[in-house]
């Protein structure tokens, strides 16, 4: 499996940004999609994830201003940021699991920069 994201750059805060992340080679094994962000200093944490029947779970930080969606037959995961907030600045990495293999893929982070 192999993660192609996008999407990133410098915004103001209260702008907004869509990522979207495109997975090829095995992506009929995918169960969940997520996106993961580390800020400067911080461990990477868990953002946004929605599985392959559509569930999504959220980061408490995120809620209610960030979505996360998945187009199957594109094999494409999207995070559509709204209301973005300095804190909000972080490497954002695209996150697919193979339950079969207990596998986590990782695509290369996406910087997002929100100025204050």
């Amino acid at each position: 499996v192999q993660l192609q994201a996008s999407g990133g750059g410098l915004v103001q805060a209260g702008g907004s940004l869509r990522l979207s992340c495109a997975a090829s080679g095995t992506v009929f094994t995918i169960n969940t999609m997520g996106w993961y962000r580390q800020r400067l200093g911080k461990q990477r944490e868990l953002v946004a994830a929605i599985t392959s029947g559509g569930s999504t779970n959220y980061a408490d930080s995120v809620n209610s201003r960030f979505t996360i969606s998945r187009d199957n037959a594109k094999n494409t995961v999207y995070l559509q940021m709204n209301s973005l907030k300095p804190e909000d600045t972080a490497v954002y990495y695209c996150n697919a699991f193979v339950p079969e293999r207990g596998m986590n893929y990782w695509g290369k982070g996406t910087l997002v920069t929100v100025s204050s």
